[in-house]
């Protein structure tokens, strides 16, 4: 039996450590902070052997931040190896709400960024991370409410099993639940989401590197993957993110060719869905459900299917932000109105109190959905100069992210009570 504990005058057990933490550090990245300077003071610190654990890991994080990413990992091992409890200060001296973050040890895109989503609120973050071989400690910080950042991956099984184990019997509330993240998966997603009424997800299905030579050789046909698979499709390895190796592949000699520059063994395939709006452009959405409520949180316009938002160049074309403000403003009576049976039906199979939808409208208005996760960052560093419209809209995220904690932590208390 789990139990949690407090220090005598109420305050959270003195058994964390301090970091400056995701959201800080990422920021002072994306505005083209120079890291370089923190990184050496910490390493001197770890030299003298007076360094924090906090301050370990946030010398892995800023080593994943400057694009050294293996040596990050390594650090993070090693500080997790001997401490898993680490707080992040909020903006006030007494919190009024305490959360508690059950991670894994992975890349800094592996775990929910909740730091972002509780930024400049009176709510104290602790997360705690669950490594193989420790676990979970028998006696749990202080905690109002607990939220699983886990993601999906391969590499979080371990830890979303353990907290699997221990969920029947958290002593407080419990979101995202471990069983439920699973469901994310690419090839499981699509599954999940089959019969929505106008709502459509090409089936992504896991497939072998020799089954792909087969098919650009001719000896299977792509119906002997799944049933709806034809060329133009997608492929993509298995286990990436961000576009690496998405490529869309017209016909078995593409696909040959494709294969000749890549090395992974397992990918993904589905079919291309061409959503292209008619003018010529493609448009691509990102909604964050909160509670069972969607929120717009970008919209990416380009002329390449491909998009991610980046790579459209948003801040360059005033065009495109003028339409994305509007697309934030009207969408509650506009996009999520037209959608709101899907999305409804889509969060209540999927459910998840949090998570991240990327989308798009297919050229029968139908709602097609790309992916989702837990861990995309959603998050309010983008210049307000250039787009003044964003701040507004993640502040409504991120009061609506801290009032479902609070409606949580409550609840817990009447239970209990």
């Amino acid at each position: 039996m789990l139990h949690p504990v407090s220090a005598p005058n109420g305050a959270t057990a003195p058994d964390y450590s301090d970091r400056i933490g995701f959201a800080q550090l990422t920021r002072r990245a994306f505005e083209g902070g120079d890291l370089h300077p923190l990184r050496e003071r910490l390493l001197a610190r770890i030299a003298e052997g007076t360094a924090e654990a906090g301050e370990g890991l946030d010398l892995s994080l800023i080593a994943q931040l400057l694009g050294e990413k293996e040596a990050g990992l390594v650090i993070q091992t090693e500080v997790l190896a001997f401490h898993q409890l680490f707080r992040t200060p909020c903006a006030v001296a007494k919190p009024r709400l305490r959360v508690l973050a059950l991670a894994a040890d992975i890349d800094m895109g592996g775990n929910t960024p909740i730091e972002f989503l509780l930024e400049g609120s009176d709510i104290e973050l602790l997360t705690l991370y669950v490594v193989k071989g420790v676990g979970l400690p028998e006696t749990l910080p202080d905690h109002d409410v607990a939220i699983v950042v886990a993601s999906d991956s391969e590499e979080c099984r371990e830890a979303l099993a353990v907290i699997e184990r221990a969920a029947p019997h958290w002593p407080r509330p419990l979101l995202n639940r471990p069983e439920l993240i699973g469901n994310l998966d690419r090839d499981k997603l699509y599954r999940l989401l089959a019969g929505v009424p106008r709502l459509d997800i090409p089936a992504t299905v896991h497939v072998t590197r020799a089954q792909l030579s087969d098919l650009s050789e001719g000896k299977i046909a792509c119906k002997d993957i799944v049933s709806e698979l034809h060329f133009p499709m997608i492929v993509r390895p298995r286990g990436t993110h961000a576009g690496v190796g998405l490529a869309k592949i017209d016909d078995a000699a593409a696909l040959a060719a494709y294969l000749s520059d890549r090395q992974e063994q397992d990918f993904f395939v589905a079919r291309f869905v061409n959503y292209a709006s008619p003018d010529g452009l493609y448009r691509k959405y990102r909604l964050t459900m909160v509670d069972g409520k969607p929120y717009a949180c970008h919209m990416a316009i380009a002329d390449r299917w491909d998009i991610w938002y980046l790579n459209a160049y948003m801040a360059f074309s005033e065009e495109k932000r003028a339409e994305e403000a509007a697309f934030m403003l009207e969408f509650d009576h506009a996009f999520a109105a037209r959608h709101r049976n899907a999305l409804d039906e889509m969060s209540r199979r999927v459910g998840l109190d949090y998570f991240i939808v990327d989308c798009a409208e297919n050229q029968d208005g139908e709602l097609l959905v790309f992916e989702a996760d837990n861990t995309a960052v959603v998050h309010n560093m983008d210049p307000p100069a250039v787009f003044p419209y964003k701040p507004p809209q993640m502040r409504k995220i991120f009061a609506a992210f801290t009032a479902m904690l609070s409606r949580h932590a409550r609840a817990g208390e009447e239970s209990a009570a």
